[in-house]
């Protein structure tokens, strides 16, 4: 049943002050104006510690009225939205040149996924981008809490979306969180609290679970890699005895696994094996356990620059990475962006100094919830991460016991192999992408935008 606008506006009128946004028309380091609408602000989710998120809205370049809306949650956890925009799925991209001490530039990007729809970048949890509160301490459930707030929010200034086709959406470790979102919003809707939002299905890519099969995947990935030998990885399995490798329990099996991670892993780029290994990718990757920190001590007039993480060479892929931070601390930019002055000092790509708690041990249920419902999911994988090896996703899916519609087969873009997908009984649908790594969409623009575009309209892969 339609419900007019104005109906909407009223039930949704009491949330009216913790929302505020603003029409962004050009952004500092990009050519003149933007050619897509662009929309930043910040929406209230905590109002006891004065929590509040900041996002990033980008309509469609192609019907916004009807086009699907995209939640897009990135991983860390702490890690900014930011990232999904310009190194993902978003319309802008960073010029990679050496920095000399000037603002970054941005060009646009061809292959961003708001060519077919909607997209809301939003940093979370708090502490994570631009997104602020006095409360430092963050958890899955939080977590969670604070997403759904933050929709049922939204659209207090948004009713002309509530009808479209909502997606959560995310990849890495909030690939764990999107469908914990998605099952809340669920209940919210069964329980009459969320009557109108038009939830259809969830995206994950490289995702997360929480489980063991994280981590075990990247043993036997490593091993049909050829990262590690035979007679190694046979030691492991005998020494380990099966168990879960997160948890050993014999010292020779944590002899092992030591030297698993710090021997074999230590000289390698997980996020893509194929890559070049860059030491100092490990303080600019969003996956990353190492804060961002340097010795030095740099407050320019114009800059809100504390902490600067050394550049990479750059030959490396993470050498964006860190002109974003250059160009994030600009008072130029955060004026552009309407940031609020005095909430954040300093902006880094993944805030990794403030607490985190890990609740949840796997997120199955979950999916198996979704699905049973009768929701569509679409996940993927890059098929050289060893982040979070594909092998490992497999296996989870394959445990959720839904019948295959679809078996193994390639799908293409170009005429060349773009991967290789699967679609089971329960609406899912799970694709590699060939020769991408972790967040696949960072390494396979064009794939990725082709894969995301039949998978929305329908279409098969």
């Amino acid at each position: 049943m339609e419900i007019p606008l104005l109906i909407v506006s009223l039930i949704f009128l009491f949330f009216s002050s913790a929302l505020s946004s603003s029409v962004v028309t050009y952004l500092p380091g990009f050519q003149g104006s933007l050619p897509f609408y662009l929309e930043t602000g910040y929406v209230e989710v905590d109002q006891d510690h004065g929590g509040e998120f900041f996002y990033y809205f980008i309509e469609s370049e192609n019907n916004p009225a009807e086009d699907p809306l995209l939640l897009w949650l990135t991983g860390g956890p702490r890690c900014s939205a930011f990232s999904g925009l310009v190194f993902e799925i978003g319309p802008l991209k960073f010029v990679t040149a050496e920095y000399n001490g000037s603002l970054p530039s941005l060009v646009y990007r061809l292959y961003s996924w708001t060519k077919v729809a909607n997209i809301i970048f939003l940093d979370s949890p708090s502490g994570s981008g631009f997104s602020y509160w006095t409360k430092e301490e963050e958890n899955d459930s939080s977590w969670v809490q604070q997403v759904d707030k933050f929709l049922v929010q939204w659209f207090v200034g948004h009713p002309q979306f509530i009808s479209n086709p909502l997606y959560i959406a995310g990849d890495s470790y909030a690939g764990k969180i999107v469908p914990m979102v998605a099952k809340r919003i669920l209940d919210g809707i069964d329980e009459g609290k969320e009557p109108l939002l038009n939830l259809q299905g969830y995206i994950i890519g490289n995702p997360a679970t929480g489980g063991k099969v994280d981590k075990n995947s990247k043993i036997s990935y490593a091993h049909s890699m050829g990262i590690i030998s035979d007679d190694f990885f046979e030691m492991i399995q005998k020494s380990c005895s099966g168990q879960d490798y997160r948890t050993p329990t014999t010292s020779q099996c944590q002899m092992y696994l030591d030297s698993f991670n710090n021997v074999f892993l230590s000289e390698i780029n997980e996020a893509h094996i194929l890559e070049v290994y860059c030491p100092e990718s490990r303080l600019n990757h969003p996956h990353s356990l190492v804060s961002t920190t340097s010795s030095k001590r740099i407050l320019k007039e114009n800059q809100n620059i504390l902490d600067p993480p050394p550049f990479p060479d750059l030959s490396c892929r993470c050498y964006a990475h860190t002109l974003a931070y250059y160009w994030a601390n600009s008072n130029i930019v955060r004026r552009a962006l309407n940031i609020r002055k005095g909430t954040i000092k300093e902006w880094v790509r993944c805030n990794r100094h403030l607490p985190y708690t890990i609740e949840l041990k796997s997120n199955i249920k979950y999916h198996l919830s979704l699905l049973q419902r009768g929701y569509r999911a679409l996940v993927y994988s890059g098929d050289h991460d060893l982040v979070v090896p594909f092998s490992g996703t497999k296996q989870w899916i394959k445990s959720l016991n839904s019948s295959i519609v679809e078996d193994w087969r390639s799908w293409h873009v170009g005429g060349q192999v773009a991967g290789y997908t699967m679609t089971y009984s329960n609406n899912l649908t799970f694709a590699t992408v060939k020769g991408a790594g972790h967040t696949a969409a960072e390494y396979k623009p064009q794939e990725c935008l082709a894969m995301f575009t039949r998978w929305i309209s329908g279409a098969t892969l």
